[in-house]
């Protein structure tokens, strides 16, 4: 199975710490990307305060691959952009059940969707076709291409990083690890 974040990017991170600092500057060109106590400051106010607004400006972009069940949660996000994503209706007929299904979706269930599929390629009809769109496990999973900031990611985290299902905690583990200066969004001290 692919990982929760894949082939991801961070844009404008320097761009927008040196943009931070423009409220009390009188030459923009002398603002530096140099990360200050007031940089930190503006970057951890509260969310709603409109002090971490530079944080629009660093764009984060990655292949988000969640289950069937964690997407509806994702996607009632305005702040979580799609790219473009897998297509379940498009592509359930060609795609790797073993591959697609997450550890919990039952052997049974993985069998029957192959039988259902199987029997589809063989004699294709829109009975054959509902019967697979709509016996699609909540634990098969699809990737979508995704772009959103930091502040927005700020609001992922405070909301998701304890969160009952693991995806989530995934998602917000991997943002903390590995996207560069993840003490804006995540609050906690640099290492």
């Amino acid at each position: 199975m692919r990982p929760i974040i894949s082939n991801w990017k961070v844009y404008g991170l320097e761009e927008s710490i040196a943009a931070s600092k423009y409220s009390f500057s009188t030459n923009p060109d002398d603002c530096t990307p140099e990360i200050t106590k007031t940089v930190l400051r503006l970057a951890q106010s509260p969310a709603g305060s409109g002090e971490d607004n530079f944080l629009n400006g660093i764009i984060a972009q990655f292949d988000l691959t969640f289950s069937q069940l964690i997407w509806p949660q994702a996607q009632r996000y305005h702040w979580l952009d799609f790219v473009t994503s897998m297509s379940k209706m498009h592509m359930a007929m060609k795609l790797d059940i073993e591959e697609q299904c997450n550890e919990y979706v039952y052997e049974s269930t993985k069998r029957q969707l192959k039988h259902d599929i199987e029997k589809y390629n063989e004699c294709p009809s829109e009975e054959m076709f509902y019967l697979v769109a709509y016996n699609i496990p909540l634990g098969f999973t699809l990737t979508a291409r995704m772009t959103t900031n930091y502040r927005q990611l700020k609001g992922i985290y405070a909301q998701r990083r304890k969160h009952k299902m693991k995806e989530w905690r995934e998602f917000c583990e991997f943002i903390e690890k590995e996207f560069p200066h993840s003490e804006f969004f995540t609050g906690k001290a640099a290492e």
